[in-house]
């Protein structure tokens, strides 16, 4: 067999398993998602510089130094040679400051917590842009989002215009999760009792991917939803669709949704119970039940009760 057959054949397999492949994470539409990539990029052919001459020069010295060789500056004696030691540590050394530099920086400015600045590379975020605001629940095995601004309800469906800064506010009722869009930005986790946040923005117009990154039990490969990017004409007539359609997210269909299910089908509600994502995230949804906010703000006045010897800060959920 030639050698140019054996690497063919070696390459099949590789070939075969990337084929269905679209490599989202290397062709983001977002552009916090771009700079995870550049980021990722450029750590790895830092790390090349060095694990590229190492396999060559493990080739080279295996094949100049084999027995059958015979070299005539074979030296079995030698043991040490200070060029030769100041590059083998110079050159490493230097490599991971470089990349212990570039990390730092790029964890810093990629904090899901920090406001995107930036549009794309070009061009910065126009001073008098609001943000979309976004509250997520993920729930057994479905996604709930909020949208504050318009009323709305949504299952298993998100969209959000282009080039418009989007601020996520995440929690669970229950399981932890993971909230990931790749072609979006990178994922971050929801957890019961507790608020997560995450900003970004999509550059361009798709239907993309979304799911968790963090298994959750049996419906857990079953729980994606649509992403969709649009322009803000059509992100208006989304919203303006899903409000014609009428339907409201209640604290009865609430706790009907709660429920785990799989494969759970695309719901839309023109308005929702005011106050429900805070009562979620503070477990205090069913009636007699008390917000944890509220509990943690009699707790911070010695167990005394709000208004009786100390000023009330506030129920953590509206009543």
């Amino acid at each position: 067999m030639s050698l140019k057959s054996l690497r063919g054949l070696l390459l099949a397999p590789l070939a075969l398993m990337l084929s269905g492949c679209n490599l989202v994470l290397l062709h983001p539409a977002g552009v916090v998602a771009v700079r995870q990539r550049n980021l990722m990029i450029a750590s790895v052919a830092l790390m090349l510089l060095i694990i590229v001459p190492v396999l060559i020069a493990v080739a080279v010295i295996a094949w100049r130094y084999r027995a059958s060789a015979h070299n005539p500056d074979y030296a079995p004696e030698w043991e040490h040679s200070t060029k030769l030691e100041l590059v083998v540590w110079a050159a490493p050394l230097l490599i991971i400051i470089a990349l212990g530099a570039m990390t730092w920086i790029g964890t810093h400015q990629l904090d899901p917590y920090r406001p995107v600045e930036r549009i794309d590379a070009t061009h910065r975020v126009p001073a008098g842009l609001a943000p979309l605001r976004v509250e997520v629940v993920s729930l057994n095995w479905k996604w709930l989002f909020f949208y504050p601004d318009y009323g709305i309800a949504t299952v298993n469906e998100l969209a959000a215009p282009v080039d418009t800064p989007i601020d996520f506010k995440l929690t669970s009722p229950s399981t932890m999760n993971s909230f990931f869009v790749p072609a979006l930005a990178g994922q971050i986790y929801t957890m019961p009792g507790m608020q997560t946040v995450l900003h970004a923005l999509i550059n361009k117009p798709g239907n993309y991917k979304g799911f968790s990154a963090n298994f959750s039990g049996s419906g857990f490969t079953d729980m994606r939803f649509r992403f969709l990017g649009m322009s803000a004409a059509d992100f208006a007539n989304w919203v303006s669709g899903i409000k014609a359609g009428g339907g409201n997210l209640d604290r009865r269909t609430y706790d009907a949704l709660a429920k785990p299910s799989k494969a759970e089908p695309v719901h839309r509600y023109a308005s929702y119970a005011r106050g429900l994502y805070s009562r979620i995230l503070n477990h205090c949804v069913d009636p007699g039940q008390m917000c944890m906010g509220r509990m943690m703000a009699i707790d911070a006045h010695g167990g005394r009760p709000l208004g009786q010897g100390g000023m009330d800060m506030g129920a953590g959920a509206p009543r």
